[in-house]
Parts: structure tokens; sequence; C-alpha cells
């Protein structure tokens, strides 16, 4: 696999099937502490609720996107959608039920509520939607987020395209006001949960 992008830590590549097992894991202590992951899951089976979920999300969506990138150390990585493919249809959401239980048990309710709350704000414009951004705590502050979301965000400017995210943490948010995106809409999650920000990003101009 030939390298995306060079950076002084890591280097930032496509994500192969290789390379799910311990990118979920380092997604999965990412969002330990995330306001959001806290409110779906108790801390006793967070850890496990996320490793499990972040391994199915790789897996059955977005490495076949081609748009899932991580490092050579497998500290982290992007989940993204590109045009049109965000949302995942009921045949979709019927296949992946059964891992989805498996994964989440008796959580998945109250997480597929949040799921169909937050993509009822989903906006239908063409654009490339980063799902999930997330580097483990002991690598974090060096860059690395930022060098993940570089090749998508390189190619949103090429192609005249939009980006969209949802950030979860007021950490996250600053991160992704540093690299161009605005907020467009604060939101909470349904039955009184933690805060989330809807947030776009204009293509920026050639040169």
């Amino acid at each position: 696999m030939s390298e995306i992008a060079p950076h002084p830590f890591e280097t930032v590549r496509k994500a192969e099937t290789a390379d799910v097992r311990e990118t979920a894991t380092a997604l999965a202590k990412a969002f330990y502490d995330d306001p959001v992951m806290q409110w779906f899951f108790p801390s006793d089976r967070r850890m496990p609720r996320l490793d499990r979920g972040f391994t199915v999300f790789l897996q059955r969506i977005y490495l076949r996107y081609g748009e899932t990138y991580t490092l050579d150390g497998r500290v982290g990585g992007a989940l993204w959608a590109p045009p049109g493919k965000w949302h995942v249809g009921p045949l979709g959401q019927l296949r992946l039920l059964p891992r989805m239980m498996n994964a989440f048990g008796r959580d998945l309710p109250k997480l597929m509520r949040g799921i169909t709350f937050i993509e009822s704000k989903h906006p239908h414009d063409p654009h490339y939607y980063l799902a999930v951004l997330g580097v483990e705590p002991e690598s974090q502050g060096k860059g690395l987020g930022a060098a993940l979301m570089r090749p998508v965000l390189d190619r949103c400017d090429r192609e005249r395209l939009p980006a969209y995210l949802e950030a979860s943490s007021a950490r996250s948010r600053e991160l992704y006001l540093r690299n161009g995106f605005e907020v467009v809409e604060e939101i909470n999650m349904p039955g009184g949960g933690p805060p989330a920000w809807r947030m776009w990003r204009e293509p920026r101009p050639p040169g």
C-alpha cells in the first residue's frame, strides 16, 4: 500500500482488513472519555462496547467505501463516507442488526435513538462525511488527528465538495474549527443527553 501523506510521527495510509482490530481498539480508547459515549454506555461496559462497535463499523460499513485511514502505528483512525453513502438503508440495517446486538447488548436501543436523531439532522447536499475521528489518548496532541483528516479534506478541495461531521466534545470541536469547519448547530442527545455540534466545511479555493 502506497503512502498517503508523510508525517513526522506517523504515516497516514488507507486502512485494510488487517488494521481493523488495532484501529478499533485505538478508537475505543480515544472515545472512552467522550461525553456522548459516556452518556450512551456506563463505564463498566463502555470499553468492550466501543471496541466491538468500532470493529463492526469498520468491517461492515466504512472499509468498503475505501475512505478509511489509519496510521502505521494504528493509534487512531478516520472513517469517512463518500458523497451519497452516509445513510445505511433499511436492508443494510437489517443485515447489521445481529452484529449490532452482539456489540452493544442492552445499550443498543438508546444508541439507536441517538443515531436516528443525529441522522434526522444530516444534510442532503453532496458532501464527504467524517463519521469517526479518533487518536488514542497517549498519542494525542501531536497533530495526528489533523493528519488523518488531510487526505479527504484535500480531496474535498480538489473536487470542490464540502465536508460534514458531528463533534461530540468541545476538544474535538476546536480541532475541527482549526481545520476549516464551522459550527452549523449545537444539538443535544434526546432524553437529556450532552451537546454535540453539527459542523460543515466548504472547500478551500485553489492556491
